[in-house]
C-alpha cells in the first residue's frame, strides 16, 4: 500500500484534496453554465460539484417565454447562502430594501424598476418599494419618442448615485445598454468576418443610409450599398422594424464601424452584360450624370455607360456635356466597347454618325460647286457671250 501511495503523482494527491472554492461575497459577478431549468428555479454549475440557483422569472420575456435553456451561459451576482444553498440573481427586482441596491450601486448589480412619471428633467422610477431618479439624457442610447411614452415601462438600470443612506438614488438606463453593448461587442468581434451574411431588424433611416441592429450593435448599410441602381430615398426601400439579410463588406472596431451592403446579397447585373449587350447595338437608356469629360448613361440599374464629350456635340467643341444633353432625359445610344472586368461601357449617341456623314458630304459639294444647269440669269448671260464671240 506504502509502495502504491509512491507512485502517485503530486497533481492525482492534490485532486484527492481540492483547494476550498473561494468564498464568495454579495454582489460578485460570475459566469456560469445552466445545468437545470425547473419550473421555479434556474440551476448553475459553480464546479466542484456545486450549484447555485436563480429565480426562473428572472429569464422570462415579454410574453412569459424562457429565453435561456441548459447548456447556456449566463452573467450573475452572487445575493445570499443559506443552509448551503446559494441564491444568484441577474437583476435585483422587487424585493429591493435599501441594503440591496447599496450593495448592487457598489457591485454594479442592474435593478429593475418601473417608471412611474415624468418629473423635472427626467423620471421617477419605482425599485421595489425605494422611488429613485433617472434623468432624460439616461433613459436610453438614443431619445426614443416623447418623453411621456416612457411611463408604466419596466427597464433595468445601473445605480449611479447612491446619496443620503439611499434617499437620494439616480438610476442610468443608457450605462446599462452601453455596458452590454460592449460585452456584446466583444462576443461579436470573435465571430464576425468580411464578407459573412447577418440578419438585423432596420433600427433608424437617415438620408445617408440605415442603421441595423445586430443585436447589441449596430450597423450601417450605407444608401449607395441599397440596391444596385441609384437609391434617392432609403425610406422607399426599408422600413424601421423590417429584418432584412446583409453582407459584411467592412468591420472597424476601432472606430466601431461596421458597413454592411444590401446589393451583395443580389445579383450583379454586369454578370449579364456581356449575355444582353454587344458591341455596335443600340438600347435605350437615361442620362443618369453630367460632367465635364461626359455623360454618363443608365441602361438598367447598376448599369451605366459613359458617351465621352467628344462625342456628344456633333463636331462642336463643348466644354459640359450639360450643353449637349439633360439630366434625366432619355436617349438611344449605341454600345462602343465592353468591358465587364472592369464594369465599363464606352457609348456614343445612335444615329450620330451617319448625322455627321451628311453634313460632311453637304460641306464638300458646297466647296466643289454644283453640278446642275444654274439660274435662268445664267443662262440669258451665257448666251449674250456666245453671240458676242460671233
Amino acid at each position: 500500500m506504502g509502495t502504491e501511495e509512491k507512485e502517485k503523482t503530486f497533481a492525482e494527491l492534490l485532486g484527492e484534496h481540492p483547494p476550498e472554492r473561494e468564498r464568495l461575497r454579495p454582489g460578485q459577478a460570475i459566469e456560469a453554465a445552466i445545468v437545470k431549468i425547473t419550473p421555479e428555479w434556474v440551476f448553475i454549475d459553480l464546479g466542484e460539484k456545486s450549484e447555485g440557483f436563480v429565480d426562473q422569472k428572472e429569464f422570462l420575456d415579454d410574453r412569459g417565454e424562457l429565453k435561456v435553456r441548459e447548456g447556456d451561459v449566463i452573467r450573475a451576482f452572487f445575493l445570499s447562502s443559506a443552509r448551503g444553498e446559494k441564491r444568484f440573481t441577474t437583476r435585483i427586482a422587487d424585493d429591493s430594501s435599501r441594503n440591496f441596491l447599496e450593495d448592487a450601486w457598489k457591485n454594479r448589480i442592474p435593478v429593475e424598476g418601473v417608471i412611474e412619471k415624468e418629473v423635472k428633467g427626467g423620471y421617477e422610477v419605482k425599485v421595489g418599494a425605494v422611488r429613485a431618479f433617472c434623468p432624460y439624457s439616461q433613459a436610453g442610447r438614443t431619445r426614443a419618442g416623447e418623453p411621456g411614452q416612457l411611463a408604466g415601462k419596466r427597464l433595468e438600470f445601473l445605480i449611479t448615485e447612491f446619496g443620503k443612506k439611499g434617499k437620494n438614488i439616480v438610476l442610468s438606463h443608457r450605462a446599462l445598454l452601453e455596458q452590454q453593448a460592449r460585452k456584446r461587442k466583444e462576443e461579436l468581434r470573435e465571430v464576425l468576418k468580411e464578407g459573412q451574411k447577418v440578419r438585423g431588424r432596420v433600427a433608424g433611416i437617415r438620408q445617408f443610409g440605415a442603421f441595423l441592429d445586430l443585436g447589441g450593435i449596430e450597423g450601417l448599410i450605407p444608401v449607395t450599398e441599397m440596391a444596385w441602381g441609384a437609391v434617392e430615398n432609403a425610406a422607399d426601400l426599408l422600413k424601421v422594424g423590417e429584418e432584412v439579410e446583409a453582407t459584411i463588406i467592412k468591420l472597424d472596431w476601432d472606430r466601431d464601424r461596421i458597413t454592411l451592403s444590401l446589393k451583395g446579397n443580389l445579383p450583379d447585373p454586369w454578370e449579364q452584360v456581356g449575355r444582353k449587350y454587344a458591341e455596335g447595338t443600340s438600347h435605350p437608356g437615361k442620362v443618369a450624370r453630367l460632367t465635364d469629360f461626359g455623360a454618363f448613361i443608365t441602361l438598367e440599374p447598376g448599369v451605366d455607360g459613359l458617351i465621352h464629350i467628344s462625342r456628344l456635340a456633333k463636331g462642336k467643341r463643348i466644354k459640359h456635356a450639360r450643353e449637349a444633353l439633360e439630366q434625366g432625359q432619355a436617349v438611344t445610344v449605341r454600345i462602343g466597347k465592353i468591358e465587364s472586368d472592369k464594369k465599363r461601357l464606352s457609348l456614343e449617341l445612335a444615329g450620330r454618325d451617319s448625322e455627321e456623314g451628311e453634313e460632311a458630304d453637304f460641306r464638300a459639294y458646297a466647296k466643289n460647286g454644283s453640278r446642275s444647269f444654274g439660274s435662268f440669269a445664267d443662262i440669258v448671260k451665257g448666251r449674250e457671250g456666245r453671240k458676242g464671240r460671233k
